[in-house]
């Protein structure tokens, strides 16, 4: 019997899990899997490169999706196929609020959908959220390892120099005066990926998370002249590892 290999990701219907670890860059995907037991390389197509492990007993898949909502989504679908029904987004993000810091970690609990993969899932009133139960476990591991964290809604948007340079665009007015918007909303973060994995798991009845690493806050260099940057992903990675222990745990248990 011939397996079907699935056509982006590039892995065989064989593999089989219920776990993904999601980064957005490829390099980011062994640094991630060093945290698994018996962490091994699975295979490498365009922008998904993938690795597996296992956590608690439970083998985890590590699959980078790219950057934004297509590959995102594709990513999502392909690992559906392979029996994975658990999703963690791990990724960086640019603070918004004036209380998120540089090196901190901002847990989504919902995500603007400033993008446009999300619409061809789910009609645009209906909300891209996570799920309450990963989110729980997201905090409760980034409260046990001593982690500043934060916990709200992030932008998830289409260009990345459409937010640094919206002056730019033609359609730059727009763009600020969403900005201002969100900003007043208290969202927290914006990124790239998480309405439209949010949206994808809503659609196909799996569920999501996504948590972030903070690398810098224009906000606050703008009100406060901070311009404090980090670029070690350290402490998400550790979260999102603490964090599937304990939905691993939870899900043994029931």
């Amino acid at each position: 019997m011939n397996e079907e290999i699935m056509y982006h990701i590039g892995l065989p219907t064989s593999i089989k899990a219920k776990y993904a670890i999601l980064p957005g860059d490829p390099g980011r995907v062994p640094k991630i899997a060093a945290y698994l037991e018996e962490p091994r390389e699975l295979g490498f197509n365009r922008e998904f490169c993938t690795w597996s492990g296992k956590l608690c007993g439970e083998t985890v898949l590590v699959t980078s999706t790219g950057i934004g909502g297509p590959s995102a989504a594709i990513a999502v679908e392909e690992l559906i196929r392979l029996g994975v029904d658990t999703f963690v987004r791990v990724g960086t993000c640019g603070g918004m609020n004036e209380k998120v810091c540089a090196g901190d970690v901002v847990i989504a609990t919902g995500a603007i959908r400033m993008e446009g993969t999300s619409r061809e899932y789910l009609p645009i009133e209906f909300p891209a959220v996570s799920d309450f139960g990963l989110v729980r476990d997201m905090a409760d591991g980034a409260g046990t390892l001593g982690i500043p964290y934060h916990t709200g809604v992030v932008q998830s948007k289409d260009s990345f120099y459409g937010q640094h340079s919206p002056q730019s665009m033609p359609n730059g007015a727009e763009l600020l005066r969403k900005w201002d918007a969100w900003i007043a909303g208290g969202c927290l973060a914006s990124e790239m990926e998480a309405a439209a994995i949010f949206s994808v798991a809503a659609a196909r009845g799996v569920r999501a998370a996504a948590l972030f690493h903070v690398v810098w806050n224009q906000t606050r260099r703008d009100q406060f002249g901070d311009n404090s940057e980090s670029h070690d992903t350290d402490r998400a990675i550790r979260t999102a590892i603490e964090g599937l222990k304990l939905t691993i745990a939870e899900d043994q248990r029931a």
